[in-house]
């Protein structure tokens, strides 16, 4: 069996004395893992780095069985792009650790892929990428089973003035058809459900607020496991400078 297809480095694993096992996110087969032989030399590893882009050739005897890749030069070398910010680099590590310890193997999710291109090339714009992070934390909860859903509100079903998701559902809400409940669901920023909303540091405390409930309490919890610390550090990080503020 083989294919070709793009791919994000998620991980790598040494194998024996020069071999390396390489963890990658791809955007027609999804997470696969496979050998490279004689990657294990610090001349190559180089070309694997953590969010590295690559063009990939898979190859096994059978569709059970670890294979091997065949790699191209890297077409977005991104941990040496970054390599002078330690928030894009914590950022990187965030977002492919979320999808190395979640993501099933082989099945594919080109959306998902698509938007953490998108993500992991805007790391070098700290104004403009937070925000980005949010919406593509939202994708991801969606494609590993947690569905948040912005389009109406759970209680009356109209369409306008989203302003809390259920903590149990992840469904909308308007907070005025559930003041009862207000102080016990989770606020909903408004660039979420509207492009042109402004994303300020509160707005986007907010929607990591959002996301971190559902990642830490729902998704990683449920494995009974903690989630990848890169995202707590990615969020320190940004409260440090201003760029996220939590009420």
């Amino acid at each position: 069996m083989e294919w070709r297809d793009q791919g994000i480095v998620l991980g790598t694993r040494r194998f024996g004395e020069n071999g390396l096992i390489l963890d990658a996110f791809t955007r027609e087969h999804g997470r696969q893992s496979g050998m490279i032989y004689g990657g294990g030399s610090s001349k190559k590893r180089a070309s694997y780095e953590v969010g590295t882009s690559l063009e990939l050739e898979w190859r096994a005897r059978t569709e059970n069985q670890l294979g091997h890749f065949n790699l191209s030069e890297p077409t977005a070398n991104r941990a040496a792009m970054y390599l002078s910010s330690r928030l894009a680099l914590t950022a990187l590590n965030s977002v492919t650790s979320l999808l190395n310890t979640s993501l099933p193997d082989g099945q594919a999710y080109p959306a998902l892929y698509d938007a953490t291109e998108t993500v992991l090339d805007h790391l070098s714009e700290k104004e403009v990428w937070p925000a980005l992070m949010v919406s593509w934390e939202v994708g991801f909860l969606r494609t590993v089973g947690y569905g948040l859903d912005f389009t109406k509100c759970a209680v009356s079903g109209r369409k306008d003035k989203l302003t809390h998701v259920s903590p149990r559902t992840g469904r909308a809400a308007c907070g005025e058809e559930v003041p009862e409940y207000v102080d016990k669901i989770l606020p909903l920023p408004a660039f979420l459900t509207s492009s042109d909303a402004d994303a300020e540091p509160l707005d986007i405390g907010q929607g990591f607020y959002l996301t971190g409930h559902f990642i830490t309490g729902r998704l990683y919890a449920e494995a009974h496991r903690p989630p990848p610390g890169a995202r707590e550090l990615m969020i320190r990080r940004l409260v440090d400078l201003g760029l996220v503020v939590f009420a």
